[in-house]
């Protein structure tokens, strides 16, 4: 379960590369964070429960967000 947010942290990283060769300073940033955390979770060893409620937790944070940010950040269109 480690090695799979290593993996995490690659692909995120990727992404943050790509976003800052596109100019996406704000995307690039959050997702070079978001690789710092996956790395440090991965090196971690903890047990496979803990990684599955971090994943989970991770994944509530990042929905609830994105709503958030498509709802009233964005704006919806009349």
């Amino acid at each position: 379960m480690a090695r799979m947010f290593r993996v995490l942290g690659f692909w995120t990283l990727v992404i943050g590369l790509m976003a800052f060769a596109g100019d996406l300073f704000e995307m690039a940033l959050l997702f070079f964070f978001q690789t710092a955390v996956f790395f440090l979770l991965g090196y971690l060893n903890l047990t496979e429960r803990t990684y599955m409620l971090t994943f989970w937790a991770y994944m509530v944070l990042s929905f609830l967000g994105f709503t958030y940010w498509t709802i009233f950040e964005m704006g919806i269109p009349v």
